[in-house]
């Protein structure tokens, strides 16, 4: 039988997951152009992300309360991971690649909510969602309609 992780081994292994589950790509600023700034890492983004759900951002992921997921619990972060689910109900746009994220392992959905839980608290709001069709100047990247092969079983807008 495997011994269970210190709290030491288990922030590292959620650590290690978040850099090989590409957390950092979109919730490190700077992540997507080549150089993230790890001194705000997973912090959330201002480049947004524009489909037909209207424009997401990535959000802060550090434990600042007012901003970020402080005030979840590591059941909620894993469960919000796995579902696209907030401990609010709403859900999670996106491009957050939950249904990957779903087959975590118990140990590794755990272990990265304890490396989320561990970061320094960084406050930074990211912008809200601009909903399909407004106006908007925010810098982002832009998702056409899928095409009918892909839209097949999406729900509708």
């Amino acid at each position: 039988m495997k011994a269970a992780m210190t709290a030491e081994e288990k922030i590292a292994r959620g650590r290690q997951i978040s850099y090989t589950s590409a957390c950092h790509d979109c919730h490190t600023p700077g992540g997507l152009y080549g150089v993230p700034d790890m001194s705000r890492t997973l912090s959330g983004s201002e480049l947004g992300w524009e489909g037909p759900w209207g424009v997401s951002f990535p959000r802060n992921l550090t434990p600042d309360m007012e901003t970020g997921i402080g005030s979840w619990t590591e059941e909620q972060i894993v469960t919000a991971v796995r579902t696209g689910i907030r401990p609010d109900k709403s859900l999670i746009l996106p491009p957050m690649p939950w249904p990957m994220y779903s087959q975590l392992s118990d140990e590794d959905a755990q272990a990265l909510a304890a490396s989320l839980k561990s970061l320094p608290p960084i406050k930074h709001k990211s912008p809200d969602r601009i909903p399909p069709g407004a106006a908007t100047t925010a810098t982002r990247l832009s998702f056409p309609p899928p095409p009918a092969w892909d839209a097949q079983n999406l729900p509708k807008q």
